[in-house]
């Protein structure tokens, strides 16, 4: 059974967040044309499925029909709440993120919303810029929209610099883009940035050309000095914000729960932030943080639930600033979650399927999980590791090939980790036998 420390710290952690409450409106950030935004934003990605699941099916999702009605139900919850920022992709929920939210948003006045999508252009196939253009004019069609209000180059640098000269400059793909913003099909063009520094580079010396509207970034309070730590391919969130606030550029905020791994329950960070605020979810003090910054314009985050929903809009409404003690208390549980030396996995599916039947984010989940805890049940989590990851699919079947880390975002030497999980299990069952 678990340590019974370890289960009284969370269950005395849990039983003391109390659900936010707003105590006045949303509050706005502006864009680059004045334009008043929601400081939060409602990313489209998990949009939740029949089964209780979401659609996302490249982060662990659920191959479920969406929930038309609920997702119906969010976006006018969203919206009487002050929530005016919707953020999806052609990509997204299995290609139907854009149809769903366009028919959700269209039953509301088309003043009362915006609406960011993407030129998700990632397979070599959609590279000409005909098929580019494609994507881009599919996207108008299912968000009922001639106007798109903030339209992004996809994943900049994932892939390296050549993919990104491929999917954006040697195609034509920005000028096309930069044609029809001043046409004024596109009212906002920006980029999302995915770690190749050398793309980054490219983009913002380019700046006075192309002059970038908004900018989307990784950035919470661990990847805002320690993101190297979690990922050798990426930048601080500190550097990365600093580049656009010099330069004027709107931020829009992703990950600000690094893939919910700062929402769930982790002893590390509850030890710290507990005392500061006893009634707060350590959701709150990440959304907090996302937001704290003034050129920030909008924080997105993939709600599937419908309390997760409230529960945002709550924080948001208003958004109540970090004071410097505060900000130097996640500091310190910045520190204290890189030393739990938990593996960098946002279970975001994206290594699999694993050609030899792995489970893989399912064996680091639940391994992070058991590192999560002020100390271990090893002896927990190898009973959970035999009932919940079958026999075929455990890390002693890893035959070390590497597809999967063609694939990682977060570039996780995958092999290495299974074959350190695996050499964990079979001393715990050693022990087990003595």
């Amino acid at each position: 059974m678990r340590s019974s420390r370890t289960a009284a710290g969370r269950r005395d952690f849990l039983r003391r967040i109390v659900k936010p409450q707003a105590t006045g409106p949303m509050t706005m950030r502006t864009d680059s044309h004045g334009d008043k935004v929601s400081l939060l934003g409602f990313g489209m990605m998990r949009l939740p499925t029949v089964d209780g699941g979401h659609a996302n099916t490249y982060h662990g999702g659920s191959s479920a029909p969406i929930n038309r009605d609920e997702v119906y139900a969010q976006v006018d919850y969203a919206l009487d709440h002050g929530v005016n920022y919707f953020d999806t992709s052609p990509a997204y929920c299995r290609g139907e993120s854009e149809g769903i939210t366009g028919d959700a948003l269209a039953r509301h006045p088309r003043e009362r919303y915006k609406i960011a999508t993407k030129l998700s252009n990632f397979s070599p196939t959609q590279y000409p810029i005909e098929k580019s253009k494609e994507l881009y004019e599919k996207s108008r069609k299912l968000l009922h929209t001639d106007t798109i209000d903030y339209y992004l180059l996809h994943a900049v640098g994932m892939g390296g610099f050549e993919a990104f000269k491929k999917r954006y400059v040697e195609n034509g793909a920005i000028e096309f883009c930069l044609r029809e913003r001043d046409a004024g099909r596109i009212r906002n063009l920006g980029f999302s940035f995915h770690g190749d520094k050398r793309a980054w580079e490219w983009l913002m010396e380019r700046h006075d050309k192309y002059h970038w509207d908004f900018v989307q970034i990784q950035l919470n309070y661990i990847d805002w000095r320690h993101a190297y730590e979690t990922n050798k391919r990426n930048q601080d969130g500190i550097y990365l914000y600093g580049e656009c606030a010099k330069r004027d550029i709107p931020v829009v905020v992703m990950e600000p729960l690094l893939g919910g791994r700062l929402a769930r329950f982790n002893y590390s960070l509850a030890e710290k932030l507990v005392p500061l605020d006893p009634e707060a979810s350590l959701a709150k003090w990440a959304l907090r943080f996302a937001g704290h910054y003034p050129k920030v314009m909008t924080v997105l985050s993939g709600m599937t639930y419908r309390e997760h929903l409230e529960e945002n809009c709550a924080i948001y409404s208003p958004f109540k600033p970090l004071s410097e003690k505060e900000l130097a208390t996640l500091e310190e549980a910045a520190l204290a979650f890189l030393a739990d030396k938990t593996v960098p996995c946002n279970a975001c599916n994206y290594c699999m399927p694993c050609p030899y039947g792995l489970d893989i984010p399912g064996i680091f989940t639940l391994y992070n999980d058991a590192l999560s805890q002020e100390k271990p049940d090893w002896r927990q989590f190898l009973a959970d590791y035999e009932r919940q990851i079958p026999y075929l699919r455990q890390a002693n079947h890893c035959t070390g090939c590497g597809v999967c880390m063609m694939h990682c975002p977060q570039t996780i030497d995958i092999p290495k980790e299974m074959r350190r999980i695996d050499e964990l299990t079979e001393s715990l069952k050693v022990k087990e036998r003595a």
